[in-house]
């Protein structure tokens, strides 16, 4: 199958797609976070669910799926939900809604699968996202990046808050950067 020759589709995600979505999250966290966390890092956020499904997304018809030949080759969403990031069993959720008028939108949980990176989807997906996000109201937006999306995301406009080291629930830390872009 020639990846270059397939039509990409994006559209939004269902209930019915969370196990792939696992899959995937899973295969592009440690096919792509290599060069920046350790295997250990990459295995406590996947554990821990720093990296993982989050189902209130899907639930509020934010979460997206690009699709390749019926395959899912990537996800992201956004929400307007006060949770930054981090999947169903993270600890650290708020699900009260934001302020569009005077709080970021959230971009959340992108992912592309190994084979599919550098094609322009995470790309795709996040001009889905600042769209829907501006037509209820927000007027910017501000994500959690790993290191490998960084590059991405400042590419795209986001500029750096700050720099965290994260600790996981089980006591291994991850470096994260907060990051913000206005969608005016």
């Amino acid at each position: 199958m020639n990846r270059n020759r397939l039509e990409v589709v994006i559209r939004g995600a269902t209930p019915d797609d969370r196990p792939v979505l696992a899959d995937l999250i899973a295969r592009s966290a440690r096919g792509l976070s290599r060069g920046d966390y350790s295997d250990e890092q990459i295995e406590s956020a996947l554990g821990t669910g720093v990296f993982g499904v989050d189902s209130a997304l899907i639930g509020d018809g934010t979460y997206f799926v690009a699709e390749a030949g019926g395959r899912i080759v990537g996800c992201g969403g956004w929400s307007r939900r006060r949770t930054l990031f981090g999947g169903d069993r993270f600890a650290a959720r708020e699900a009260e809604e934001l302020d569009p008028r005077s709080e970021p939108a959230r971009i959340r949980a992108f992912f592309v699968h190994p084979e599919w990176s550098r094609r322009g989807i995470g790309r795709r997906i996040l001009e889905r996202c600042e769209s829907d996000a501006r037509a209820h109201g927000f007027r910017s937006a501000e994500l959690m990046a790993t290191l490998p999306g960084e590059k991405l995301y400042g590419a795209l406009g986001y500029g750096v808050v700050e720099r965290i080291d994260y600790e996981m629930d089980d006591g291994v830390t991850i470096a994260l950067v907060r990051m913000r872009k206005e969608l005016e």
